[in-house]
Order: C-alpha cells, then sequence, then structure tokens
C-alpha cells in the first residue's frame, strides 16, 4: 500500500500530460511496473481505509491524475513514463486505473479520497471464495446463428481500447462485410473531450451516408488518428459529411448535453438506445445477434465469432486472418504483440 498526499488538488493537467521521473531516487525505489513484478506484491487490506466518518472524494480525473503522477515520479526506471489508460468506479470506494508502461496495461487503485494506491486489488476478508466461485461465474449465453449475422462493436473513438478492436474488426469488415452486417456504434457516454465527440459523429456519418468508403477511413483512422487527412486520402465528401455533422448534432442534442451536462463523463446519444438495450458499460462491447459476447482483441478471433453465428457460414470463412492481439491505442494494423486484458474504457 502506498500512501499519497493528502488533499492534493488537481492542476488542470490532460491525462496525456507526461512527467520526468524524479532524478536521484534510491535504488530500491526504482521499480519496474511490469505486470510480474505486480503479481509479487503484497495486498494490504484495511477496514475503513482512508476515512474517517464521511469520505471526501475526490474526481476521477484527478485519481487518475494523482496516480500517474504518483507512480512517474517515484516507481518508474529511468528514462522511462507510464501514461494513463482509463478509469472506473470500483463500487467499494476505489478508483480502478489503467496505466500503460513498458508495453503493459497495469491496473492501480486509488481510494476515493485520494489518500493511497495500491498496486493489487484488495480482498474482501469477509467473502469465502470457497462457496462464492460458483455463483459468481459468468453464465454462458449462446448466440443464435442466423443466415446473416448482425454485429455492433460500441466504442469510443479516442479510447485505447476501442482502437484495439477496431484495428483487430477493420480486416473482419473487410472480409466479411458483404455477408453480414457489420456495424461499428458508439458507447452513450463521453470519455476523451471534444475530440471524441467530434469522431465520433463523424465516424457515425460516414458510416451511414458514405458507408462505401467507411472501412477505408477507419482503417486510416486507427493508424494516426488524423481525421483531416484521412478525409482526403481515402475521398470522402466533405460537404455531405458536414451537412451530416450539423443535422446529427441538432437531432441528438449533442452539443446541448455536453455543455449543460455535470458529469465528469457527459452523455453522447447517438446509440444510447442500442447501448441501454444491450447493457453497454465500456468501450469496447462486442455485441453479436443481440448478444454481449467476450472476445479476444485479433481479427480471427472476431471472425470466428462472427463465423460462427452464420446458419451457413459463407466460404469467407475459410480464410485465415491475424491470431495475433492488437496493440491498445492508434497505430497500424496488425503492427505488432498487444496485451489482451479484455480493458475497456
Amino acid at each position: 500500500m502506498i500512501k499519497m498526499a493528502e488533499n492534493k488538488k488537481s492542476e488542470n493537467k490532460s491525462h496525456n500530460t507526461t512527467h520526468k521521473p524524479k532524478k536521484n531516487v534510491n535504488k530500491w525505489k526504482i521499480i519496474s511496473l511490469s505486470l510480474i513484478v505486480l503479481l509479487c506484491v503484497s495486498v494490504f487490506v484495511t477496514v475503513g481505509l482512508g476515512t474517517s466518518g464521511s469520505m471526501s472524494k475526490i474526481s476521477s480525473e484527478e485519481a487518475s491524475d494523482m496516480a500517474v503522477d504518483y507512480i512517474n515520479n517515484n516507481l518508474v526506471q529511468a528514462g522511462t513514463e507510464a501514461s494513463f489508460l482509463a478509469i472506473e468506479e470500483t463500487g467499494d470506494g476505489l478508483y480502478n486505473v489503467t496505466v500503460y508502461y513498458l508495453e503493459n496495461e497495469i491496473p492501480v487503485y486509488v481510494t476515493q479520497d485520494g489518500k493511497y494506491m495500491f498496486l493489487s486489488a484488495p480482498l474482501d476478508l469477509s467473502e469465502d471464495l470457497s462457496t462464492t466461485e460458483e455463483t459468481t461465474q459468468p453464465q454462458a449465453t449462446e448466440v443464435t446463428p442466423t443466415a446473416r449475422p448482425t454485429a455492433n462493436a460500441f466504442v469510443m473513438s479516442y479510447c485505447p481500447y476501442g482502437l484495439q478492436f477496431l484495428k483487430a474488426y477493420v480486416p473482419v469488415i473487410e472480409l466479411l462485410g458483404d455477408e453480414a452486417d457489420l456495424q461499428v456504434n458508439f458507447v452513450h457516454y463521453i470519455m476523451h473531450g471534444e475530440k471524441e465527440v467530434t469522431e465520433n459523429t463523424r465516424m457515425y456519418c460516414i458510416q451511414n451516408e458514405q458507408s462505401e468508403k467507411f472501412t477505408d477511413y477507419l482503417r486510416c483512422f486507427v493508424e494516426a488518428t488524423d481525421s483531416a487527412s484521412c478525409i482526403t486520402s481515402v475521398g470522402i465528401d466533405e460537404g455531405m459529411l458536414n451537412t451530416c455533422m450539423e443535422e446529427t448534432d441538432e437531432l441528438f442534442d449533442i452539443t446541448k448535453n455536453i455543455q449543460e451536462s455535470e458529469s465528469t463523463y457527459p452523455p453522447y446519444l447517438v446509440d444510447a438506445d442500442l447501448a441501454n438495450q444491450f447493457g453497454v458499460g465500456g468501450s469496447p462491447t462486442f455485441v453479436l445477434n443481440g448478444v454481449t459476447v467476450s472476445v479476444s482483441r485479433s481479427a480471427e478471433a472476431i471472425k470466428q465469432a462472427i463465423c460462427s453465428a452464420f446458419i451457413e457460414p459463407p466460404a469467407a470463412c475459410d480464410q485465415t486472418l491475424s491470431t495475433v492481439a492488437e496493440q491498445a491505442g492508434a497505430g497500424a494494423i496488425g503492427a505488432g504483440t498487444g496485451s489482451d486484458t479484455g480493458a475497456t474504457c
């Protein structure tokens, strides 16, 4: 357990802000945040941790900033740094912050009063694992095959894990897009600012009004998230696109909802009905023939899942795609081995 500075105020830093590690740190304090090391870290549990009476709760943004700052200032190897990927509330007084370090996606836990950080999840000493293991296993739900399967990939356009899934999904769309309805949909809230609002709406419009160019646009966008370059290289009709984005903004009150929301993660309602129907709770969420499924983030794994949803799989299903999990974040499709943890934003 690591005690963090009390009552540290947010300094209005972006999650993309980087920090140089402190110099002259004792060698014993320079810890490699690899998954192997984290598995060896002891777990500390304290009843009422960091609280006395009512707890003063910090925001998720403050928690993620504090965690990344502390790691970069105290724990990383010289010349390296960790970066923020995602955060969620665990429901037990903690924030689960996922950081990216040395090509690993690493969860750390911050108490909601901002006082303590764990390098491993606390265990509930009151829980009898021998009696709860069976009941806590997720119930398997079968996908009913259809003549033409429908897939819905719910993402946020700037979520590192959403981009990871899209990089694996694009080759599948290219292979099976004529045989199945393979959609990109959007989670019903925003975590990555105005650029994500704009890009979600841009993708929504290209998919709906210039669908023949959508897969090429996706392939371009996931490499460097450079929408302007992709619009030009793919040949998107900008006039049609701009009109659609304006109409979509008005139809779903996108700007109005963002401006009026007091939430850390304001609503984005373009696909909200579908997202609520399927119980979407993060990016990515993959729904196949109306059933939410877990699938490895490789093109071959996604292809196999979709092919299993056909009553009679087409010949294209015999083609083998990449079996390597894509890396989180932007980058070339198939460029390297990613960590297939199933993490979401």
